[in-house]
């Protein structure tokens, strides 16, 4: 069984609601594989670990990193070189100068002076300041860029027509903010592989999600729901709604699957 968390199995204001913490708890207690399959960076997953017993894997990143949130280690990562985050910064900037960019490492993050971090973000990202050079120096996860004012379909559409044959790009906030990772790697990828390990097909799979960062998982898995509150994209793309993220709409499939 996989989820997102943003959205879907988490409320509004970031908790998990005791009604889900239990649904969860009950997958692995079955014998189930359980996934936590987000964009989050494993360091924003300690207090989702800690009220889930530290059940199960995560991945995290949107496919780019794997999490053990029995260790709370990082056991696999796919990650994004130095000379195509160089060039995917210097096309892109070419053509939408009003972007800023940040980058989340495998242990942090980095951002440039003019990259917006409000509100819940400022307390959660921190991070350090850099320019441009330092940014795209070493290795990372997931490459960010934020537009002021762009719709954040549109902004998408963008950057997939200009550094698509560079990197895979997708979004998940809300935000003109797009999330990108190294060219092919997915909530999707990342969790075939982590299924085929233990000998279950997409046909045995059941997931959830909201935002268009988890449709790639959602036409893999064999049972896939939105949520009531998910972006249009998705919702037309799945077959099955629950409830909202508000009203335990994961919880409530969990509790008929997993009796």
């Amino acid at each position: 069984m996989a989820t997102d968390l943003d959205g879907t199995a988490l409320r509004s204001d970031g908790t998990i609601s005791p009604r889900t913490a239990d649904a969860l708890a009950r997958v692995e207690e079955s014998g189930a594989l359980l996934v936590l399959v987000t964009g989050r960076p494993p360091r924003w997953m300690g207090s989702v670990a800690g009220v889930v017993g530290h059940r199960g894997l995560a991945i995290c990143a949107n496919g780019a990193l794997v999490y053990d949130l029995h260790t709370e280690q990082i056991v696999e990562s796919h990650l994004i070189e130095p000379e195509v985050l160089t060039e995917v910064v210097a096309q892109l900037r070419a053509k939408v100068p009003e972007l800023a960019f940040s980058v989340e490492y495998e242990g942090g993050f980095a951002h440039e002076s003019d990259f917006r971090l409000g509100g819940w973000d400022s307390k959660a990202v921190g991070g350090l300041r850099v320019g441009s050079a330092t940014l795209t120096s070493r290795p990372c996860a997931k490459l960010l860029a934020l537009h002021p004012r762009m719709d954040p379909d549109e902004l998408h559409s963008v950057v997939h027509d200009l550094v698509g044959h560079l990197v895979t790009a997708t979004h998940s906030s809300g935000r003109a903010l797009i999330e990108m990772s190294a060219r092919g790697v997915t909530k999707a990828t990342a969790l075939a592989v982590l299924a085929e390990r233990h000998g279950i097909g997409p046909a045995e799979s059941v997931a959830f999600g909201d935002m268009p960062n988890d449709l790639p998982m959602l036409s893999w898995a064999g049972r896939s729901y939105a949520v009531a509150n998910a972006h249009p994209a998705v919702l037309a793309a799945v077959d099955r709604v629950t409830a909202a993220n508000d009203d335990d709409g994961v919880a409530a499939v969990l509790e008929e699957l997993y009796r």
